[in-house]
């Protein structure tokens, strides 16, 4: 049996630190801070956590998940073509920068990918 994915991107803390800088790209990018411009610190590092723990348990680790599905959560927000590409962009850096493997890589941007009809334009 082949180890998870969540196992091969290192696990909880390497998931964590993915998922810290990514946000903290894309809060300071100048086309997708305007998602972050008025939610005050508490909320913001919830929905880091959420995030987290959403990818800790997609990924094959053992997590709860109380988030709501991905459409619903991004419903009304006005996300375009323009923005999920910044994103992917900001994802393949900061993946590239933790030295996340091209196997590792492909898997995450497929299942990121899967997401993208729930999240863009909804």
């Amino acid at each position: 049996m082949s180890a998870s994915l969540y196992a091969r991107l290192g696990g909880y803390d390497a998931i964590a630190v993915f998922a810290t800088r990514l946000v903290a790209k894309a809060q300071a990018d100048a086309l997708l801070g305007r998602f972050w411009a008025h939610r005050g610190e508490d909320r913001k590092a919830r929905e880091l956590q959420i995030l987290i723990n959403y990818l800790v348990r997609e990924t094959g680790g053992q997590m709860h998940y109380t988030g709501r599905d991905m459409a619903l959560a991004h419903k009304g927000m006005g996300i375009s073509e323009a923005d999920w590409s910044r994103f992917i962009e900001i994802v393949s850096g900061t993946a590239s920068e933790l030295g996340v493997g091209a196997t590792e890589g492909g898997e995450v941007m497929a299942f990121l990918d899967s997401l993208k009809s729930d999240i863009v334009g909804v």
